[in-house]
């Protein structure tokens, strides 16, 4: 299934992710060297709209290389798409199950156009009766659950 643009991830113009990956190393270096930081992590979240922490720039190589974290801070931190079809998220979560380059992007798309606190969840470490779920079905549970009125 082809998706409609405001679902693929954005693409980022390289002279942008090579400022910030030189920006993201001189944050990790200042955190390393016990030196303040928080007026350039104000600043990178400024410019980003994320919210990172100190401690996302600290240890950012434990998960992540310094072009995947330059790409993820480049790219929207809460992408919301509020008309989202079944159809759409059943196909976000099969390029997800097939680990595409895409799939940190789609996960943001999902956790921030569904109501449903753990989408991740349901998709890695589904409960019992999603257990071998097709992404339809997998779909179809995150697209259902309501949250409770308070």
């Amino acid at each position: 299934m082809d998706l409609r643009s405001e679902l693929l991830p954005p693409l980022v113009n390289e002279q942008h992710l090579e400022a910030l990956s030189q920006q993201i190393a001189r944050i990790s270096d200042r955190i390393q060297h016990n030196e303040p930081a928080a007026e350039a992590i104000e600043a990178f979240n400024k410019l980003t709209g994320h919210h990172y922490a100190p401690h996302d720039f600290a240890e950012y190589w434990a998960s992540r290389s310094l072009s995947d974290f330059a790409l993820e801070a480049a790219r929207p931190a809460h992408p919301r798409v509020p008309d989202i079809t079944r159809d759409e998220v059943a196909e976000l979560i099969k390029r997800i199950m097939a680990a595409d380059p895409g799939t940190d992007y789609y996960l943001r798309i999902l956790d921030a156009s569904l109501s449903h606190p753990a989408i991740t969840d349901l998709i890695f470490y589904p409960p019992a009766e999603l257990q071998d779920a097709s992404p339809e079905q997998i779909a179809d549970a995150a697209m259902s659950h309501r949250p409770i009125a308070l």
